[in-house]
């Protein structure tokens, strides 16, 4: 059933003309958004060889991650229609969830023994398309086959294309010639926040004006992006992590080196230090200002991901002047504190502004890792940055895990107090890399 939207006719019209002047607002924005696009290709479409440079790069690196974000945020939005649409039952519902972060996770390991031989171009092209493809395919299967295994198809495809992007984009981005690679690299990453606050905010806006009974529409536009980025990413200079005259460290040298495990260890610290509480965003806003659980699962999440968005554009911009080791060393004291105010404050104002600090804190812990990284295992290549992104996300299973264990026998305040220990190991971590840099430079 369509939920109907609160919104009430201005003094001085129908509610008839209200709502008609809605759907003339939501058409003339699906005009200009197919307007800009269409500008945006034909832009680069003409554009000659010589002028498509490493910015174009850069830039299609930005987008990438915002589809990742469009992969990973839109689908839950839908979660309720869908239940009543097709009459999924919740379990059915989440498992679509697991699916795509299984596909994401089995992607990241497989894709280190394939991009190389196929090419980072045919393979971030790829991604793309698979991405598009999903989502166009979200549209149409579940009306033409049963509709769970309609999504569920349409999901599996656009989830492998999550997954390469999650493995290519950041080496793709590391091996352009930026003024500081690991300023570059922050900026990066807070795109995918940038990603989740529109989608979720941008999806929420097109509900409440067109219904949510439209949903397919918005599918497919969050489609046009992917599509479009993928072109341009077929047309701009693309080049490997690895420089030619070096050979890029194969799995056994990678496995035995001591360093890469300090590295996986440190990238696995950094996801559990996300996802351990910005799990609870929504209950942490629901409870802090008082709103509807509506209301606390929107301000919640969009809370959390500005914040570590800020942060990582912060450190993207202005990073030039500032240590990367004594940057990530604070945000790892400031998340310490920031978990530690959650369980030991008895207060939800303060378990809100906790919420907000850990979103802050945990910005640079992913692409500072990734920066490290490169600097300290140069020949890792596309099968480092496959492992790391995986490490990543065992991280973001294993810290909401660590901390469910154990507010199952007590309480969650208890759950996230264990949990600080992620951010202490990535503060010492942090100083172990630094050490092994340094010697060998």
């Amino acid at each position: 059933m369509e939920t109907q939207s609160s919104f009430t006719a201005p003094r001085g019209s129908t509610s008839g003309d209200f709502y008609a002047r809605g759907h003339m607002s939501a058409n003339m924005a699906v005009q200009a958004y197919f307007v800009i696009i269409i500008h945006f290709f034909d832009k680069y479409m003409k554009a000659g060889g010589k002028s498509v440079t490493y910015k174009n790069t850069v830039r299609s690196c930005f987008v990438g991650y915002i589809v990742q974000a469009i992969v990973n945020n839109f689908l839950p939005l839908l979660f309720i229609r869908l239940q009543g649409q097709y009459g999924l039952k919740l379990s059915e519902v989440t498992m679509l969830i697991t699916v795509n972060f299984g596909i994401q996770l089995t992607v990241d390991l497989l894709s280190a023994f394939f991009v190389d031989r196929i090419g980072y171009r045919a393979s971030i092209v790829s991604a793309h398309v698979l991405a598009a493809a999903g989502f166009v395919l979200l549209t149409i299967l579940p009306e033409i086959m049963p509709p769970y295994a309609g999504i569920m198809t349409a999901v599996a495809v656009y989830a492998v294309g999550g997954g390469l992007l999650e493995v290519l984009v950041s080496p793709i981005m590391e091996s352009c010639p930026t003024d500081n690679k690991e300023t570059a690299m922050s900026l990066l990453h807070s795109f995918y926040c940038w990603g989740q606050v529109g989608v979720v905010l941008l999806s929420t806006v097109f509900f409440s004006i067109w219904g949510i009974s439209r949903w397919k529409i918005l599918a497919v536009l969050w489609a046009v992006i992917p599509a479009v980025n993928g072109v341009l990413f077929a047309k701009a200079p693309i080049s490997h992590p690895v420089p030619e005259d070096e050979k890029a460290m194969g799995l056994g040298e990678l496995l035995k080196s001591r360093i890469f495990w300090v590295l996986f260890a440190m990238m696995t610290c950094a996801g559990a230090c996300e996802l351990a509480v910005s799990q609870w965003a929504s209950f942490f806003a629901e409870e802090g200002l008082g709103v509807s659980k509506a209301a606390g699962d929107l301000a919640g999440p969009m809370m959390f991901a500005v914040l570590m968005g800020s942060a990582r554009a912060f450190y993207g911009k202005k990073g030039e002047g500032l240590d990367l080791d004594k940057f990530m060393t604070v945000s790892g004291v400031l998340c310490v504190i920031s978990y530690l105010t959650i369980s030991l404050v008895k207060s939800p104002v303060i378990d809100l502004i906790g919420c907000g600090i850990c979103g802050l804190s945990v910005g640079i812990m992913w692409p500072g890792t990734f920066s490290k990284a490169s600097a300290a295992m140069r020949r890792g290549g596309t099968l480092m940055f496959s492992l790391l992104a995986l490490a990543g996300d065992i991280g973001c299973a294993g810290g909401p895990t660590l901390v469910g264990l154990v507010a199952e026998g007590s309480t969650m305040k208890t759950g996230i107090l264990a949990a600080a220990a992620f951010p202490i190991l990535i503060v010492l971590l942090t100083r172990c890399v630094s050490k092994f840099i340094m010697h060998n430079s």
